[in-house]
């Protein structure tokens, strides 16, 4: 029986509307409708919600008009950002993530629960940006004061679609509100924090039903279609795409990386609080992993220095430069200029091959000491790295990586996130 599944993946610097056409137990991806997407920067940093949710409508119409009916949608987004409403009116701006305004709530939640005891709890790494110093700075500023609910980016624009607040397990694990034995908010943080209760509903998994599009917007779109959840968190869909064996580790490539492995139970081990790794909800298992910065570092040198990817490869290959920096530093995560600040690192003035060099090792290189990280901590021993997403396609990085961490790299230059997340709607997770 042929299933036609649509897969809305938005990341941080654009969007697209993929159709799944599910037959005989393959499945074959198009590519629909793409939009752009990007972080407004005006006093600090926020997203368009409603110019997004304007895009979503339109690819939901292209892809009626294309295949006429479909059996589900569903969206997939970056983690640890949310809406926040009061009844069903939205309490703008909506940040983002790489915005500063949780230096103080940092401290205050921390006074109150200890780093350690907030990750033996819920088994997320730290982050200045999880929902938990978010949500935080919020109460801090008074955002909160009349606040209803808080809808994670995809369970937002899923509420915008079919009028239906539902909130989804994968993606709410990556604010370090949720309790990693019981896969439930937990209750100590929120009563601890100060925060009302009643915005913490019960989660849903992967596969259930939101509701059908409002009336209105299937006048807009042309026709309904049911809206389901995916595993809404993006690199929870890209690591459902890859059936990976044993022992075997997978790095989501984009504009984070994420490098990790699937275990069946949170370790919230002294050795992983100390290294920082996540464990993440998964389909019926934990992602055990660690943010790399990823391809935000070369699309940000590239546009510092107007060349393409594909230039930045070339000109690192010509060059011999090998010196390394910190790809997590702290002062990469937002800068002004970014090839700027990685010659501050490098305490060094580089041409761009050295540059575009530099980048592409310390990455590999910083991929390699959480390989290793991953098989101390665990106790295991990894024999092979399937890496998915845009950046697979970067053989230089797939070889210096498989360099530096002495394991079998296989590239798998799929649509990671779009596959997992239609595979997620289909309860074949």
């Amino acid at each position: 029986m042929k299933k036609i599944n649509v897969a809305i993946d938005i990341g941080a610097s654009s969007g697209r509307h993929i159709v799944g056409i599910t037959e005989n137990g393959k499945t074959e991806l198009n590519e629909v409708y793409r939009f752009p997407n990007g972080v407004i920067s005006k006093d600090d940093l926020y997203w368009d919600t409603e110019a997004l949710l304007t895009e979503i409508i339109a690819g939901i119409k292209k892809c009626i008009e294309r295949y006429g009916e479909i059996d589900s949608l569903s969206i997939d987004t970056w983690g640890v950002d949310y809406v926040l409403l009061k009844g069903d009116k939205e309490v703008y701006p909506v940040y983002a993530y790489r915005s500063a305004r949780t230096t103080k709530a940092i401290e205050e939640v921390h006074k109150i629960i200890p780093k350690q005891k907030l990750y033996e709890i819920s088994g997320e790494q730290f982050q200045p940006f999880n929902t938990v110093y978010q949500l935080y700075a919020d109460k801090l500023a008074g955002r909160l004061d009349g606040v209803t609910d808080f809808l994670m980016i995809p369970e937002y624009f899923a509420y915008r679609l079919t009028g239906k607040k539902v909130k989804e397990y994968t993606n709410a694990t990556t604010g370090a509100l949720v309790n990693a034995k019981a896969n439930a908010f937990d209750k100590e943080i929120i009563k601890s924090l100060g925060f009302n209760e009643n915005m913490f509903p019960a989660l849903h998994v992967a596969g259930e039903t939101v509701g059908d599009l409002t009336p209105e917007i299937q006048k807009t779109v042309g026709g309904n279609v049911k809206v389901k959840l995916c595993a809404s968190h993006d690199t929870a869909c890209a690591f459902e795409a890859v059936d990976n064996e044993e022992n075997t580790a997978l790095i989501s490539s984009g504009t984070w990386s994420l490098v990790g492995v699937k275990i069946k139970n949170a370790d919230v081990s002294q050795a992983s609080f100390n290294d920082n790794f996540a464990n993440e909800g998964g389909v019926g298992y934990f992602r055990y992993l660690k943010n790399v910065m990823g391809m935000w570092l070369v699309n940000n040198c590239c546009k510092c220095k107007n060349v393409s990817v594909v230039d930045a490869v070339k000109l690192a290959e010509q060059s011999k430069y090998e010196k390394t920096f910190d790809a997590n530093d702290t002062t990469l995560l937002a800068p002004e200029n970014m090839v700027q600040a990685i010659e501050d690192l490098l305490g060094e003035k580089l041409s761009d091959g050295d540059l575009f060099s530099s980048v592409f090792h310390s990455l590999a290189k910083c991929y390699a000491k959480a390989i290793s990280e991953i098989e101390n901590n665990l106790n295991i021993k990894l024999t092979k790295i399937y890496i998915v997403g845009g950046g697979a396609k970067n053989a230089l990085l797939n070889k210096l990586t498989e360099r530096y961490s002495g394991k079998t790299v296989v590239a798998m230059p799929i649509e990671a996130t779009a596959l997992g997340n239609i595979k997620t709607q289909q309860g074949k997770a």
